[in-house]
């Protein structure tokens, strides 16, 4: 017996992206009541909680304690030591507060130096790949572990009088290292950048980098992205790592006495007079020693921890929006919705009213328009001056060639893995795996860096600037391409009030949900007015009432744009809705490009077959149909010539399941079994497994799974008629 079939009349992904009760938006897996960035991995250096109720064993606990005693009893035995009645007196003498003075002049001087220099080394090493770059941070490394002393003689033949720049040095500007202030600072520098370097690096490797390819992406230069992105959310990293360097150059002491001799007033630091008191007045000098060490403990207790760069953002961590952590973004979950049926141009079940010709509602949801056509709510005013048509002839994994006219929106869909974010890198010049020679209008962009090629990027989790307000990002782009603050501002307010986050402008965006920081970034991309805007899954971290108008105002957008948009997305409504053509790829190959109707109507690719909902079978035409992969075949109604590769697309609203082999007019039956039931809206998704076939797709009511009696397990018939069965050849 046949049951009542039909379609799903709702917007895939719904109970997926539902919004949750308390009506914010928030980012898929984060759960109710836990903020962006719960059940992250803790940052480096940043200790996890013990185990409520954890003991350690008495074979590790032991040397453990012994451990720390062995620290802390030189530490108990300098405070027992002191002697406290003297200690002002001690600490305000003459030698000592001549040689405090000299210390400060020498390891202030030694963190400037190391600043100058080492931040630059630590970026070289954290975001370049050279050849040598081993040795370089072996280099780095090597005064970390190098006695002290050889580290002075090593200065000394390098920079002494006689050393291989020393000499050079004196001759030419008069500059005399040893036994100079100067030289004081160089062993000071020497023995202590490392510090800043490695932990520098250490924060720059943890700065994913697609922060910086965001801010490239809308119009910063490359030294414009350093000083007011990089820099700024590596701070803590920074800061970490300048007083360890400080603190490390305040206590030098081999290199300095080794290299820059000890002179009262000229090198004699703190650790020096501690050296000469030690002879003459063991009391000063323990209290000169509690000095030090008070000054040392309180910069470990200021750091808290981050040693090692634990400041910066963690790879694949954001604030504030959805993390993607897969190989160059394609790692998106399919959607498992159907595409709504207005939208297919397939019938309507019986009984519902008639819709729009598929076709007419592209066009309509689109906005297509010729030259001169405006924006009506775009901030600013009049028309945009110029149009910029796209031509792109990509190489490397993707294999594919771009043709679109201005104002045309190109929806890009595919498996994960399919090259989908890799094209849009390629379009950045942001990628080795694919290469775009890209026309913008009469300009070629191909040799020209990101920042100046005039393409915008939302990437899959927003890469909101976490150190900047809603506004401060939004204007960023502005600013970069000279936009005065003032003005800057206001527009971006224009654009977050559009998308319905005026009201958080001055909030940042560890404050904001995910749906919101995702409205951000969109805002911040269209603010910068692009040439070749291109969005991956820019909606995805909205729920579904939200993702509705932030869609109706991209596209009233997009109705004005002069340019091309490339929109990745896993969600067929936003394909139609938004775009005049769909893009299928498939291993960086263009399966099919074509109106997005004509999509829904004869996908040839399994995977957006299944992402609207359909069975999709390949195989090889038969006279009568299709011969699938092994001994299973299938009838059709209008097969194609024989031996063509094809694709059978079967609805599951086509398909009928029986609980006996039915009789009657289905030519293609098979025998199976209930592998799984799903509630999908007021239906049923019934998934059969059959020995003959591939897996089956139908949806039937509820009521008629409990007339069947179907349950997982049961075993069932199914049958498809031919007149149901659509080839597409591939």
């Amino acid at each position: 017996m046949k049951r009542d079939l039909g379609k799903r009349d709702r917007e895939p992904g719904a109970a997926r992206d539902r919004a949750p009760a308390d009506g914010r938006d928030r980012a898929p897996g984060t759960e109710r009541g836990r903020g962006p960035g719960a059940g992250r991995a803790p940052l480096p250096g940043r200790a996890r909680k013990a185990v409520p109720g954890r003991r350690a064993p008495l074979a590790l606990a032991v040397p453990a304690v012994l451990a720390v005693a062995f620290l802390l009893v030189p530490m108990a035995g300098i405070l027992a030591r002191t002697s406290w009645s003297d200690l002002g007196t001690h600490l305000t003498s003459d030698g000592v507060t001549e040689a405090l003075r000299i210390s400060l002049i020498v390891s202030c001087w030694a963190l400037g130096l190391s600043l100058l220099l080492g931040v630059p080394l630590a970026w070289l090493l954290a975001r370049v790949d050279f050849p040598g770059k081993a040795l370089v941070r072996s280099l780095v490394l090597l005064p970390m572990v190098l006695p002290p002393t050889v580290g002075g003689v090593a200065l000394l033949l390098g920079f002494g009088r006689r050393g291989l720049l020393g000499g050079w040095l004196e001759s030419w500007f008069g500059v005399q290292l040893p036994f100079h202030t100067a030289g004081a600072v160089v062993a000071a520098t020497f023995v202590s950048m490392p510090f800043l370097v490695i932990s520098l690096e250490g924060a720059l490797a943890g700065l994913h980098a697609r922060y910086e390819e965001t801010a490239a992406s809308l119009g910063a230069g490359p030294l414009r992205v350093f000083a007011t992105v990089t820099l700024p959310m590596v701070a803590p990293g920074l800061a970490a790592g300048a007083a360890l360097t400080w603190a490390r150059a305040l206590g030098e002491f081999g290199a300095t006495i080794t290299f820059a001799g000890n002179l009262p007033g000229v090198t004699q630091t703190l650790p020096l007079q501690v050296y000469l008191l030690l002879q003459d007045s063991p009391e000063a000098a323990t209290s000169v020693s509690l000095l030090l060490l008070v000054v040392a403990m309180a910069v470990l207790v200021a750091l808290r921890g981050r040693w090692a760069g634990g400041g910066g953002p963690a790879r694949g961590r954001t604030s504030g929006a959805v993390t993607r952590t897969d190989a160059e973004g394609d790692g998106a979950p399919d959607a498992g919705g159907t595409w709504p049926d207005h939208m297919t141009g397939a019938s309507a079940a019986p009984g519902t009213p008639a819709t729009p010709d598929p076709a007419a509602a592209t066009t309509a949801h689109t906005g297509a328009a010729g030259p001169g056509r405006t924006a009506p709510d775009a901030p600013g005013d009049g028309p945009l001056p110029a149009r910029w048509p796209l031509h792109a002839d990509i190489t490397g994994f993707n294999r594919l060639t771009l043709d679109a006219a201005p104002g045309t929106t190109i929806a890009v869909v595919g498996p994960n893995g399919a090259g989908k974010t890799t094209l849009l890198r390629a379009l950045l010049g942001l990628t080795p795996r694919a290469h775009a020679a890209l026309t913008l209008g009469e300009r070629d962009v191909t040799a020209l860096p990101p920042h100046r090629r005039g393409v915008a990027w939302v990437p899959q989790d927003g890469a909101l600037f976490p150190h900047l307000t809603a506004l401060g990002n939004t204007a960023y782009g502005l600013r970069a391409h000279g936009t005065g603050r003032a003005e800057a501002r206001r527009e971006a307010q224009r654009w977050l009030d559009r998308l319905g986050v005026g009201h958080l402008a001055h909030r940042r965006p560890a404050q904001l949900s995910g749906g919101q920081a995702g409205r951000v970034a969109l805002a911040r991309a269209l603010a910068a007015r692009p040439r070749l805007l291109l969005l991956d899954e820019p909606l995805a971290a909205l729920d579904q009432s939200t993702r509705a108008h932030v869609r109706h105002t991209l596209r009233r957008h997009l109705a004005g744009f002069g340019g091309v948009c490339l929109l990745v997305t896993h969600d067929p409504v936003e394909a139609v809705s938004l775009a005049d053509r769909v893009l299928v790829l498939e291993d960086g190959r263009a399966l099919q490009d074509a109106a997005p109707a004509e999509v829904a109507r004869h996908p040839r690719s399994p995977w957006v077959a299944r992402m609207l909902g359909r069975n999709a079978w390949p195989g090889t035409a038969t006279g009568d149909g299709l011969r699938l992969a092994g001994t299973g075949r299938l009838v059709a109604a209008d097969p194609l010539p024989e031996g063509t590769g094809a694709l059978a697309i079967i609805g599951p609203e086509a398909v009928s399941v029986h609980r006996e082999r039915p009789s009657g007019s289905p030519r293609n039956v098979w025998p199976g079994r209930v592998r799984e039931i799903t509630a999908l809206g007021s239906r049923l998704r019934v998934l059969v497994a059959s020995p003959q076939v591939p897996d089956l797709v139908g949806e039937i009511t509820p009521q008629a799974a409990a007339e069947l009696g179907l349950a997982e397990d049961a075993e069932v018939w199914v049958s498809v008629k031919a007149t149901e069965v659509t080839l597409v050849p591939v």
